[in-house]
């Protein structure tokens, strides 16, 4: 089968031949119909964040399809069952079986998942809009819901629109807040209007006087972390998403004085992911999605370092 294959720190994905993926005891083979591109992997690719397989091996783990084949012991899936790979990071990390991060991912026709981390999708759902639910979608709102605790009648504020604080602004709103974001490009905020922000701004300076009660930093470039901290309301939450940066400086005055909560976000659960899957179903969110073809893979990779995507890209491996 054909995949594209991470070989090393610095250069782009290969193109390969590799052999068929086998189901063994507890596993199934899905068929990859869509395969989301995200800026993790970027990282991973330019040496930012370490992987966790030794190259070479398949990124891509925003992943939905056709299961096609089971090992043995499997009864809760069938041949032909329309399923998303949920990267399970709460109530603990489960990396070991996370595509394109413990195991070779989706960036290929096809893949082993185990067996556990599937989630069928309602008949409405598009194996594109699942595929890209299982990080960009459920991350932020994880991030939101769960560790900004963002609430009816609170105001939030969102840093960073792009794939991911486009759907924090929408988890936002869904959570009942009244939620504003904060982009240094202003071509992002039609979109974040779109979703639903009540306003948008260039500087996060801008919030103070809004007072939120919660602000979550999908950019992570450091000083949008300080910024927040700043803007952020007394007793206020700071969550930051982002891995713009490996390291941040902020006021520890800031933090004590006002006695701001600073808490990390990573992943989110299986039960998150298929609370999100019912909002897709029902259209309270609406993935903003663009396609490219597979062979395309390092171009769309190359726009995501470059910081040219509006909403997320996807890509069908079997397409």
């Amino acid at each position: 089968m054909k995949a594209f294959r991470y070989v090393a720190p610095g250069a782009p994905l290969q193109w390969a031949e590799v052999p068929d993926p086998v189901a063994g005891p507890g596993w199934v083979v899905v068929d990859v119909e869509a395969a989301g591109l995200c800026h993790s992997d970027v990282h991973v690719m330019d040496g930012l964040i370490e992987p966790v397989c030794r190259p070479p091996f398949t990124l891509g783990h925003e992943v939905a399809g056709t299961v096609s084949a089971l090992g043995d012991g499997v009864e809760d899936h069938a041949i032909g069952d329309r399923v998303a790979v949920a990267i399970i990071a709460h109530p603990r990390v489960q990396a070991a079986y996370a595509p394109g991060i413990g195991i070779d991912g989706g960036y290929a026709e096809r893949l082993v998942a185990h067996a556990s981390t599937l989630v069928p999708l309602p008949g409405n759902v598009s194996t594109v809009h699942a595929a890209v639910a299982t990080d960009s979608i459920v991350t932020a709102y994880h991030a939101v819901r769960t560790e900004a605790e963002a609430k009816p009648g609170e105001v939030i504020a969102v840093i960073g629109l792009g794939g991911l604080g486009l759907n924090g602004v929408r988890t936002g709103v869904i959570a009942g807040a009244t939620v504003y974001g904060v982009d240094i490009n202003p071509d992002t905020f039609e979109a974040a209007r779109a979703a639903g922000a009540r306003a948008c701004f260039t500087d996060t300076a801008a919030l103070a006087d809004l007072r939120p009660d919660a602000i979550i930093d999908f950019a992570g470039v450091g000083s949008t972390t300080s910024d927040a901290i700043d803007a952020v309301r007394r007793h206020g939450r700071v969550v930051l998403v982002g891995l713009g940066n490996r390291t941040t400086t902020f006021s520890g005055g800031s933090l004590i004085r006002k006695s701001v909560q600073l808490r990390g976000s990573y992943g989110a659960s299986k039960d998150e992911y298929r609370q999100v899957l019912g909002f897709v179903a029902e259209g309270r969110i609406e993935p903003f999605v663009e396609e490219i073809p597979f062979a395309d893979l390092n171009q769309g990779l190359d726009r995501l370092r470059h910081g040219t995507v509006r909403g997320r890209l996807i890509t069908r491996p079997t397409g």
